[in-house]
Order: structure tokens, then sequence, then C-alpha cells
């Protein structure tokens, strides 16, 4: 049977689409192929970026770790700083002898009451003392004698001198604080003598209590107030958890806990000690001042006061 006849114009259609169904599938073939070889390359490049740019950031942050500068908190303090924390830990540590760990401000009586029993017991009563008695009084004492001696004030230092001698509530702790003063004045003027210290005790009359010569000695060697008078109620705190601990007694561990448990105490008396003035002074440890009067007649001791 003969071929069918075409005419020109379907034999041109047909070559025509198969023309174009040949140019079409492989056009088809190479896009996809192209598209999924792009998009490796993509992620080749740019895991290779990320990797590189990884170990570009990881290279200077190993370098800033090994050669940056100390952070400010590590630098080394000043001359004078390291000078006055030095002095301080001397003049204040037990070891310093001022004959601080023969007197109990009164403890050793308000033992034998069984007004302290154990460290709960001890650190409500200290915590009386320092707050609203003789530490906050002595502490502003500390302040003022500070000042003046700082200012050579004379007048102002004679007046401080004798206001805190006259303070003192009983004959035994009269004794506590005159000893201490006089003790640590005669240790400071032999080892640690320094110019205008002399002069500024010299404008004193009469007995000088423990926590003016402190603050007259710290004047005179040019050591700011804040960290005396914090370093000083930080001193008289443990002296008294020391005869505390030797009366109840205590374990180390104990006496520990509460001294830590005073930081914030004595961070808060400085701080109204140093901005108080002479008409703020005043206790109401009555209990306390008792005890010191009654420890006078105590059968039996291990303290003075």
């Amino acid at each position: 049977m003969p071929a069918p006849v075409m005419s020109m114009d379907t034999r041109h259609t047909r070559t025509t689409m198969r023309a174009t169904t040949i140019r079409i599938t492989p056009i088809t073939v190479i896009s996809a192929t192209t598209v999924t070889t792009m998009a490796m390359i993509i992620m080749i490049i740019t895991t290779t970026t990320m990797a590189v740019t990884g170990i570009t950031t990881a290279i200077p942050m190993l370098m800033t770790t090994n050669n940056a500068p100390p952070p400010a908190a590590s630098v080394a303090m000043t001359e004078s700083e390291t000078a006055a924390l030095y002095r301080l830990m001397s003049w204040l540590s037990p070891s310093f002898p001022v004959g601080g760990f023969s007197y109990s401000s009164g403890i050793e009586w308000a033992v034998e009451a069984g007004d302290i029993r154990d460290a709960a017991s001890l650190k409500d009563w200290l915590a009386a003392m320092l707050t609203d008695g003789s530490g906050f009084c002595d502490g502003v004492f500390l302040a003022h004698a500070h000042r003046a001696a700082t200012d050579h004030d004379a007048r102002a230092l004679r007046d401080v001198v004798e206001l805190a001698a006259a303070f003192v509530p009983s004959r035994e702790r009269q004794l506590e604080t005159t000893s201490q003063g006089r003790a640590f004045i005669e240790i400071a003027r032999t080892a640690w003598d320094c110019d205008g210290l002399s002069h500024a005790l010299a404008q004193c009359d009469g007995a000088i209590v423990y926590p003016v010569a402190v603050g007259i000695v710290s004047a005179a060697h040019a050591i700011r107030l804040a960290p005396t008078l914090f370093a000083f109620l930080h001193a008289l705190v443990s002296n008294w958890i020391s005869a505390g601990s030797r009366l109840i007694p205590l374990g180390q561990t104990d006496s520990q806990r509460v001294l830590a448990a005073f930081e914030e105490i004595v961070s808060a008396t400085a701080d109204r000690a140093v901005h108080a003035s002479l008409d703020d002074l005043g206790a109401a440890t009555f209990r306390a001042d008792l005890a010191s009067l009654r420890h006078e007649t105590q059968y039996t001791r291990l303290f003075r006061s």
C-alpha cells in the first residue's frame, strides 16, 4: 500500500516538532544536571567558606587569649595601696601586741549569766554591741579622729580624745580601751614611725582610747578612712568572737560561721559611722554595759574585762 502523501505543511510541522523535541530534551537534562551540580558546588563552597571562616576566627581568638593584657581586676596595686593594706593587716592582726586577747568586753559575764549559750546567741549579742553599742561609737570616734589628724585640726582632735575617754561606761572597759590605745601608739612610734605622727600625738591631752589611736596613726600614714574603719571593725568583731569561742566554747567552724555572718553588718556599720556626727553618738545596749560592770566582781574570770 503506497505511503500516504503528506502535504508540505504537515511534513514541515512534524519535522519542526521532531527537531524541537531533539533540541528540548538535551536542554532539560543538561539543566537538571547543571542545577544539581551547581547546588553541590554551592554547598561545597559554603561549607569550605564556613570552615575557613571558623579557622580564621579561631586563630585571632587563640592569639587574643595568649597575648591579651590582664583584666583590670588583676592589675597590680599601686605602691601606696600596697603599703596601706600591709600596715592595716599588721596593725589590726591578732598578733599585733596590744593585748586584745585578754579582754572580752563583758562577754565573759554574759556567758556566765546565760545570755550567751551558743553560736546563735553569740551572734545576736555581738550584732547589738556592734550596731547599737560600743562598736558603732568606737567607729564614730575613729572617723572623727582620722579627719582631725588629716586636717591638722588640733582643737578638734583634742575634743575627740577627751569625749572618747569620757564615753566609756565602766572601769574595766576604760582599762581595756586605754591600755590598748597606749600599746598601739607605743608600738606604732617604735616600729612604724612616720612624719607628723609625733606632732599629732603631741596635740592630745590625756589618755587616748584604742579607736582614736588607730585613727590618728592611720591618718599620719596617709591611709584612707574607709578601709581603716572597715578593718578596725572587722578586728573588733574577730576579737569578740575569739573570746566567745573560748568561753562557750565554740569550735573553729562555728566561730567562722559567726564571723562570715558579720560581713554585711560590719560594712553597714562602717558606712553609718563614717557619715555620723558626734551628735549621733549613743548606745542602746544597757545589758552589755551592765555585763561590763558586773564583770568587775565576777568570782572566776579568764579575761580582764
